[in-house]
C-alpha cells in the first residue's frame, strides 16, 4: 500500500489558506475518484482505496501543521508502512506560487510540519511534493502569510500547481517515485 499524505490545519478557518495547499491536493483526489474520507484514527482523517492496482491510503493529519507527524506516525505503524511508502504534499515559502517540486528526502527547510513528520518517524528520507505558495512582499509576517489565502494569480497559479501534484500521486501509483520525479521536475 501506498499512502498520500496532505499537510494542512483542520477546521473551516483554514480552508484555502496557502498552507492548506497539502489538504487542497488530497481534496482533489477525493473529487477525482468520488472518494470521501471515511476514517478516522490517530489523529487523522483517511479512507483507503484502490488506484491503478495499487492500494492507496489518502490521509489528512488532524493535529494541525506543527504536530502533523504526530498522525502520520501511528497510521504508519497501523498499516505497516515504511518511508518510501509515502508521499507527503507541503507548501513551500522558497518556490514561487504555481512551481511544483518532487523530492526523494530532505530536510524540514523550516518548515514544521515536515519537522514533526522527520522527527516522529525518525528518517529524512521519504517523499515529498513541495507546493510553491511564495514569499509575503513587505512587511507582512510569515504566519500571517501562509494562513492567507490565495488572491488573484497566486489563486490561479495554485489551482494549477494543485493538479499538477494530483497528476504525479496518480502517476505514482505505476511508476517509482523517481520516475514520477524526473518527469514532473521538467
Amino acid at each position: 500500500m501506498k499512502c498520500i499524505i496532505g499537510l494542512g490545519n483542520p477546521g473551516p478557518k483554514f480552508e484555502d489558506t496557502r498552507h492548506n495547499i497539502g489538504f487542497m491536493v488530497i481534496d482533489e483526489l477525493l473529487r477525482r475518484h468520488n472518494w470521501k474520507l471515511d476514517k478516522e484514527k490517530y489523529k487523522g482523517q483517511h479512507t483507503v482505496e484502490r488506484l491503478g492496482g495499487e492500494k492507496v491510503m489518502l490521509l489528512k493529519p488532524l493535529t494541525y501543521m506543527n504536530l502533523s507527524g504526530e498522525a502520520i506516525r501511528p497510521l504508519m505503524e497501523y498499516y505497516d508502512l515504511n518511508p518510501e511508502d509515502i508521499v507527503v504534499i507541503y507548501d513551500d515559502l522558497d518556490l514561487p506560487p504555481g512551481k511544483v517540486r518532487l523530492r526523494q528526502k530532505g530536510g524540514h527547510g523550516g518548515h514544521n510540519g515536515i519537522r514533526s513528520t522527520i522527527d516522529q518517524l525518525d528518517t529524512k528520507e521519504f517523499p515529498r511534493i513541495r507546493i510553491g505558495v511564495g514569499r509575503p512582499s513587505g512587511p507582512m509576517p510569515v504566519p500571517d502569510y501562509v494562513l492567507g489565502k490565495f488572491q488573484g494569480e497566486d489563486k490561479a497559479s495554485a489551482e494549477e500547481s494543485i493538479q499538477k501534484a494530483a497528476d504525479a500521486c496518480e502517476a505514482w501509483m505505476e511508476k517509482s517515485f523517481l520516475e514520477v520525479m524526473n518527469e514532473f521536475n521538467k
